[in-house]
C-alpha cells in the first residue's frame, strides 16, 4: 500500500465582540483577505475554516467580494466550515440550553449565507469538559477537534494520535480529532519546506493516517512578524505548493476524512485546554511553581514524558482567580435563567442576541491576549447584560430591591433599581457600590479591574526581547517583549477590590493610620439602603437611595465628630485615556480622564465622554478636596507587555467637624 498521509488543516478565526472597527479592518487586510485570496488560487488544497459568527457577519457587510471566494471554495468542495457558539461562548461554562442554542444559530447562518451546514465544530479555547458533547450531537454535530495533549493525559502515545476517537456522554456520541501541538508551533513559523518534510515523515502504509492541525489564523498575518514572512516573503505560497507537489501528503477536509477512515476507538479525556492555558489560570505563586516545574522538566530532558502527568488549573480557576470576571459571569448566568423562565410570547430575537453577545468568551479569562484587562471587552459584555435586563425588567419587572449572593462569595449583594438606574451595594462590611448601571447608556459605571501579581510580571525583569534563535520567525508564546515601559511602580497591587463609595477616616494628626470603615446594615422605612459604622472615635451613618436619573449616598457624622473623612469613587469611563473624554467645571475643561487632577473646595465636576454617548455630574453637599488620576493594570498580549487604563479613581476629602452631614449624588445624562 502506497505511504501517505492525510493533512487536515483548519484555521480558526475570532474577533472579540466589541472589538473596535479598525482593529477588524486591520485584521482583515493583514490577515483574513490575503489568506482566502492564496487559498482560492489553489482548488487542490483543501482544507476546513471556522470563524464566529460576529466576524463573520461584519466581514460579509465589509468585504463581501473576499467572502464570495470562500462561498465558491465552499461550493467546489475546497473547504468545509466549522461551527461552535454564535459568539465563541466557552460551551462548558454556559447553560445546556444556551449551547445548543448558540451552534444552531450559526449552523443556520452558515447554511442561509454558504450553503453548507457544518458537522464538525470547534471547540473556544480548545476547552474540553465532557458535559458539552450532549450539546454538541443535539446540535448536530459530529466531532470537534482538541488538543493532543487531552489525549496524552489519557496515556495515549504520540503515535497513535494520528486519526480520530470516539467518546459518549448521557447516551450521545462524538468523535475527537487530537491537534498536533508540533504542527501547532511549526505553522507558520518553520520554514515552508521543513513543515512539508515534518508531515511527510508522519505517513504511514495505513491510509489512514492524519496529520491533524487546527489553529488560530491570526497566526497568519496578525501576529508579531507574520505577515511580512507568510505574504511578502511567500510561505503560505511555498507551504500549499509544497504540499502539493508531495506524492505522500493528501490535504483534506475533515469531513471527508471523516466519511472514509474509521474511529481508532473509545476515549473520554479529562476536563482541560491547550498547555499554555493551564498555566494561565492558575494564580500566584502556583503559577510560578508550575512554570519552574514545567522549565525544570524541558532543562532535564524529562519533558515529553512527564507533559501528561504535570497539570495546571482548568479553563474555570479565572472565575477563581478574578472576581470581576466570575461577577460577570454570574450575572450572565442569572439573565438566561430569567430570560428562559419566560412564557414565549414574552421573548424577542433582541434579548436572545444580548444574552448571546454576554456568553461571548474574551472578557472572562486573560493569558497572552488581553481579555479581561480589556476595558472594551468587559464593555461589551456589560452593554449586552444591561440592555437584556432592562428589556427583562419590562415584561417581567422585578422588586425594586432584592438581596441575593449572585457571585457565591458567601456575602450577599443588594440590587436597588429603578427605571434609570441600578446600585449593587456589597454586604461585606464596606457598604460599597460594585455595579452601577445606567439602563438608557447601557453601561455599568463601577466595571473596572483590580491590581494583582500576574505570573508575568516576573517576566518584566528580562529586560530586553527574547531573540529567536536560528530559521523562521519566533512564537509569541515565547517572546518577551514590551510595548510600553514598565518600572516597579506599575506592578502595584491593589488591597481592596476597586468600587465606588469606598470610604475611610483618619485622626487630624498626618501620621495616624488611614482606616477604612466597616458598616452594619441598618433597618429603614425610606426607600433604600441604610448602614451604621463605628469605632471609638467616630460614628458614621450611611445611606444610598435612588431616585430617577440620580444616585444619592448621604452620610451622618454626628455632632462632634473630628478627622478627615475620604470617599473612593472609581468609574469606568469608556474613553479611559483617550481624547474623548474630559472633566469639566463648568464650561472649562480642565483635563482628560488619563491626566492627574487636584482641586479644593469642590462642589460640582462633569464627567464627559463621547464614547459613552452621556456624561455624568458628580456633586457634593459641601466643599471638598478633589484629586483624581487614571488607575491603570499591567497586561501582556502577543505585542507585549502594556498599561492599560481601567477606570478614573476619584477620592473626596473633608474635614468633618466642620459640619455633621454630608450628600455626594451622581446624576446620568
Amino acid at each position: 500500500m502506497t505511504i501517505s498521509v492525510a493533512l487536515l488543516l483548519g484555521v480558526h478565526a475570532h474577533q472579540p465582540v466589541g472589538n473596535f472597527k479598525h482593529v477588524l479592518d486591520d485584521a482583515h487586510m493583514r490577515c483574513y483577505g490575503p489568506f482566502l485570496r492564496v487559498l482560492y488560487k489553489y482548488p487542490d488544497f483543501h482544507f476546513s475554516l471556522h470563524s464566529s459568527g460576529w466576524l463573520l457577519d461584519y466581514l460579509l457587510q465589509h468585504y463581501p467580494q473576499d467572502l464570495q471566494l470562500l462561498k465558491e471554495m465552499v461550493a467546489r468542495g475546497q473547504a468545509e466550515l466549522f461551527g461552535a457558539g454564535y459568539t465563541e461562548p466557552v460551551l462548558a461554562a454556559i447553560p445546556s440550553r444556551d449551547r445548543v442554542g448558540q451552534i444552531k444559530m450559526l449552523s443556520g447562518y452558515l447554511k442561509k449565507h454558504f450553503g453548507q451546514a457544518p458537522s464538525g465544530a470547534w471547540l473556544t479555547e480548545r476547552v474540553w469538559e465532557s458535559t458539552v458533547v450532549p450539546a454538541l450531537a443535539d446540535a448536530g454535530v459530529k466531532y470537534v477537534t482538541v488538543d493532543d495533549y487531552h489525549f496524552m493525559c489519557t496515556g495515549k502515545q504520540d503515535g497513535e494520535l494520528n486519526g480520530f476517537y470516539t467518546t459518549e456522554e448521557d447516551g450521545r456520541k462524538l468523535d475527537l480529532y487530537p491537534i498536533s501541538e508540533p504542527l501547532r508551533y511549526r505553522v507558520p513559523f518553520a520554514p515552508a519546506n521543513e513543515v512539508v518534510s515534518y508531515l511527510e515523515s508522519m505517513a504511514d502504509e495505513s491510509g489512514q493516517a492524519a496529520a491533524v492541525y487546527f489553529d488560530d489564523i491570526e497566526k497568519f498575518g496578525i501576529w508579531p512578524e507574520t505577515y511580512h514572512w507568510v505574504y511578502e516573503r511567500g510561505w503560505l505560497k511555498d507551504f500549499i505548493e509544497g504540499v502539493l507537489a508531495s506524492d505522500i501528503i493528501k490535504p483534506m477536509r475533515y469531513c471527508d476524512y471523516h466519511a472514509k477512515a474509521r474511529t481508532k476507538g473509545v476515549v473520554y479525556l479529562p476536563t482541560a485546554s491547550y498547555s499554555e492555558m493551564n498555566e494561565w489560570t492558575l494564580p500566584v505563586p502556583a503559577a510560578h511553581h508550575y512554570a519552574d516545574m514545567v522549565d525544570r522538566e524541558k532543562r532535564e530532558g524529562r519533558w515529553e514524558v512527564s507533559k501528561p502527568f504535570v497539570r495546571g488549573g482548568i479553563w474555570r480557576n479565572f472565575f477563581m482567580r478574578f472576581p470581576e470576571s466570575n461577577w460577570m459571569h454570574k450575572r450572565m448566568l442569572s439573565l438566561s435563567q430569567r430570560y428562559h423562565a419566560l412564557p414565549d410570547a414574552k421573548k424577542t430575537p433582541a434579548m436572545l442576541d444580548q444574552l448571546y453577545e454576554a456568553q461571548a468568551n474574551d472578557a472572562y479569562w486573560h493569558g497572552l491576549f488581553g481579555g479581561l484587562y480589556l476595558p472594551h471587552l468587559r464593555r461589551a459584555v456589560y452593554n449586552a447584560i444591561v440592555a437584556l435586563e432592562g428589556m427583562l425588567d419590562k415584561v417581567d419587572p422585578r422588586p425594586e430591591k432584592i438581596s441575593v449572593d449572585l457571585d457565591l462569595d458567601g456575602q450577599d449583594e443588594i440590587f436597588l433599581h429603578n427605571a434609570d438606574l441600578q446600585a449593587v451595594v456589597r454586604m461585606d462590611g464596606t457598604a460599597a457600590i460594585c455595579e452601577f448601571d445606567a439602563y438608557r447608556l447601557r453601561h455599568n459605571f463601577g466595571d473596572t479591574l483590580m491590581r494583582q501579581t500576574e505570573h508575568y510580571h516576573r517576566k518584566v525583569d528580562a529586560g530586553n526581547d527574547h531573540q529567536h534563535q536560528g530559521e523562521g520567525i519566533a512564537n509569541p508564546h515565547e517572546r518577551v517583549s514590551f510595548k510600553h515601559v514598565i518600572g516597579a511602580e506599575d506592578l502595584a497591587t491593589d488591597n481592596h477590590p476597586k468600587a465606588l463609595f469606598i470610604d475611610k477616616w483618619r485622626e487630624h494628626d498626618s501620621a495616624a493610620d488611614t482606616v477604612q470603615l466597616c458598616y452594619q446594615p441598618v433597618a429603614t422605612r425610606k426607600p433604600g439602603l441604610a448602614f451604621k459604622s463605628e469605632l471609638d472615635e467616630i460614628a458614621v451613618g450611611k445611606k444610598i437611595a435612588l431616585k430617577d436619573n440620580s444616585l444619592f449616598v448621604d452620610y451622618d457624622f454626628g455632632r462632634n465628630a473630628q478627622g478627615l473623612f475620604t470617599v473612593e469613587i472609581n468609574l469606568a469611563m469608556p474613553s479611559c485615556d483617550g481624547p474623548a473624554g474630559r472633566f469639566r467645571l463648568g464650561e472649562d475643561i480642565i483635563g482628560g480622564f488619563g491626566q492627574a487632577q487636584h482641586i479644593n473646595d469642590l462642589t460640582h465636576i462633569w464627567l464627559d465622554d463621547e464614547v459613552l454617548g452621556g456624561k455624568l455630574a458628580l456633586s457634593c453637599s459641601q466643599p471638598a478636596a478633589f484629586q483624581s488620576w487614571p488607575h491603570f493594570s499591567v497586561s501582556q498580549s502577543e505585542a507585549g507587555f502594556e498599561k492599560i487604563m481601567q477606570a478614573v479613581t476619584v477620592v473626596l476629602t473633608w474635614d468633618i467637624s466642620e459640619f455633621s452631614a454630608l450628600r455626594i449624588a451622581l446624576e446620568v445624562f
